[in-house]
């Protein structure tokens, strides 16, 4: 029992790990394509606000990290609820309505961090 736990711990902190190195990297790659874009004097006369390159990174981080911990919050969530939801369907059948809102519920995590990610980029646009 401890091997599994430990296992799934491990498992846990490396997709952790993952989505911080994802969220990174694509903060970066967005900087770096904003800043040679903003260099053209037409991009720059097309944006009549220009925020801050440093603030815009750390907007671009934490949509990445909302999402990302969301889903894998979420998958979580869905591995723990939807293997205690098999065994009670395999028990009485008759729960399967009420067991699939409850793996809904788990899955609306992700959805909730989608949207923060969302309003989070529209204030910087």
């Amino acid at each position: 029992m401890k091997q599994t736990t430990r296992t799934a711990s491990m498992v846990l902190v490396a997709l952790l790990v993952l989505t911080v190195i994802v969220g990174a990297g694509a903060t970066l790659l967005l900087l770096a394509s904003t800043q040679a874009t903003a260099q053209t004097p037409l991009a720059a006369a097309a944006t009549a606000v220009r925020l801050d390159p440093r603030l815009m990174g750390w907007a671009f981080a934490s949509a990445a990290l909302s999402t990302g911990l969301a889903a894998l919050g979420a998958g979580y969530a869905v591995a723990r609820v939807g293997s205690a939801a098999v065994g009670a369907v395999a028990e009485k059948p008759e729960l399967f309505g009420r067991v699939l809102v409850l793996v809904g519920l788990a899955e609306g995590i992700a959805i909730y961090g989608l949207i923060t990610s969302i309003l989070i980029l529209n204030r910087i646009v």
